[in-house]
């Protein structure tokens, strides 16, 4: 059983930055792939991040492409997402997520692709 365990979120102003991390607990995270999603008011999940166990392969949802950076951290069991240029569209409830793929090269991009997930983190960009 892997824990996940999201931080890093607030309330910011539209064109600010934001970095989250997640936590894994266990000692096979670096087998993972790892994702990022999140969910807005009424809006169902959608797919924002993610990559493969290694860090080389790497997909991002296209409106956030060039402001936000997935990356990872084997030796401390996290994974980051670093928001910049944030905008209001961006505001929802960010959730990691990890697929034990046993080393698989390509990281899902549906949220049912996913075995563990954290309980989320919340983003608010103001306008």
């Amino acid at each position: 059983q892997v824990q996940l365990v999201e931080s890093g979120g607030g309330l910011v102003q539209a064109g600010g930055s934001l970095k989250l991390s997640c936590a894994a607990s266990g000692r096979t995270f670096s087998r993972y792939a790892m994702g990022w999603f999140r969910q807005a008011p009424g809006k169902e999940r959608e797919f924002v991040a993610a990559l493969n166990w290694e860090g080389g392969n790497i997909y991002y949802l296209d409106s956030v492409k060039g402001r936000f950076t997935i990356s990872r951290d084997n030796a401390k069991n996290t994974v980051y997402l670093q928001m910049n240029s944030l905008k209001p569209e961006d505001t929802a409830v960010y959730y990691c997520a990890a697929e034990d793929g046993e080393y698989s090269d390509y990281p899902p991009v549906l949220s049912i692709g996913y075995d563990y997930w954290g309980q989320g983190t919340q983003v608010s960009v103001s306008s």
